[in-house]
């Protein structure tokens, strides 16, 4: 049951960028190492790198005394390759969170649209640009389904450029295609520049929208390497656009913003087929099984999920921030989505783990 907004458990600074996956912090808190932390606030694949990488940045230390490639070529080449694009239309930077920073400069404009709950970095991003910012907020009470008639009256009132993540950000739910092209025509009549941001599209790559982007001028699509193929700590990102649109943000990026160990590390984790799969295959059904394991908790409300992580909602009049200290003595981390735009204090996300990890957070919620 979806109970009514109640802004005194919000607790949510609208100024604040706070992510995920502080692990190390919380780790020098309790005194223990940052791998004795059960991390379910970050997103992260479960089954962590694919084998290959870890040899690959060993073979490419000696590399490390010269500049990194600076086109970055070979990636470049390879993500086209798992893609189907040609590699005019990738750019790649360091995450996509350097890219989210950078479209408010190559784009230009005075007013953009973030389609909420979402990324805390899109907005920062316009701020630091000095653009104004307006939210189209989706509801929970209709599993965040985005009303494409209430998209049309935003654009009407003036937008450079919207804001949107699919699966939601943190909410999970996926828009189908045939909702992205309609919001693709939508944006093209408006003259708004649609900014796609597919992170965790990896976890359901046939529902990837590339193909349609691909073909607007007006469009750029985003991609994290660090979600699905496990590399956060080595920053890596890129964007599948128009050839001009990559050359515009080519010419505003820093030089050499992806080192040659992301390079290599990306490089070989496109070329493990075989762990991409497994890696679809056990976050699928292990999802289920922590969903069913959430739902049965009383109090706890689970939404439907196409990532690799469930947003939780709780209905007793407990909070999110309050669940967090809870599980933060033993050692376990929950993201707190109050601070989200258009969420609250009821809310909070859990990362799919490891089977008995899984069953680790189940068993500390159940006794919270």
């Amino acid at each position: 049951m979806v109970r009514p907004h109640n802004p005194s458990l919000s607790g949510k600074d609208p100024k604040s960028h706070e992510h995920g996956g502080n692990v190390f912090a919380v780790a020098r808190m309790l005194g223990v190492a940052p791998e004795q932390i059960l991390d379910f606030s970050a997103s992260i694949n479960p089954l962590g790198m694919a084998p290959g990488v870890r040899d690959a940045l060993v073979r490419c230390l000696d590399r490390l005394v010269h500049y990194p490639d600076k086109g970055a070529d070979e990636l470049r080449e390879r993500i086209a390759q798992y893609h189907g694009v040609s590699t005019a239309e990738i750019a790649v930077a360091s995450g996509s969170t350097e890219l989210i920073h950078l479209l408010p400069r190559v784009v230009g404009g005075k007013k953009g649209l973030i389609v909420a709950p979402a990324f805390a970095e899109y907005a920062e991003a316009l701020e630091s640009s000095g653009w104004e910012i307006d939210y189209l907020t989706l509801s929970s009470a209709d599993n965040f389904a985005l009303p494409l008639p209430l998209l049309w009256e935003k654009l009407g009132e003036g937008v450079d450029m919207v804001f949107i993540c699919n699966p939601g950000n943190p909410t999970g739910a996926l828009l189908p295609l045939r909702e992205i092209e309609a919001v693709v025509e939508l944006c093209r009549e408006h003259g708004a520049f649609l900014v796609l941001d597919e992170a965790f599209m990896d976890f359901c790559e046939e529902e990837s929208a590339k193909y349609l982007v691909r073909q607007s001028p007006r469009a750029v699509l985003l991609r994290s390497m660090t979600k699905f193929f496990a590399i956060p700590g080595l920053r890596l990102g890129y964007a599948i656009a128009a050839p001009q649109m990559v050359e515009a943000i080519a010419a505003l990026q820093d030089p050499w913003s992806v080192n040659t160990a992301a390079q290599v590390a990306g490089v070989a984790s496109l070329d493990d087929a075989d762990y991409c799969l497994r890696t679809r295959e056990y976050v699928d059904a292990e999802r289920e099984r922590l969903a069913e394991g959430l739902a049965s908790i009383a109090g706890l409300s689970v939404f439907s999920s196409r990532a690799n992580y469930l947003l939780v909602e709780i209905c007793d009049g407990r909070s999110a921030s309050e669940i967090r200290e809870r599980l933060m003595p033993e050692g376990v981390l929950v993201r707190d989505c109050g601070n989200f735009e258009g969420l609250d204090g009821r809310f909070f996300r859990v990362a799919v783990r490891l089977r008995e990890e899984n069953e680790r957070l189940l068993e500390l919620l159940r006794k919270a």
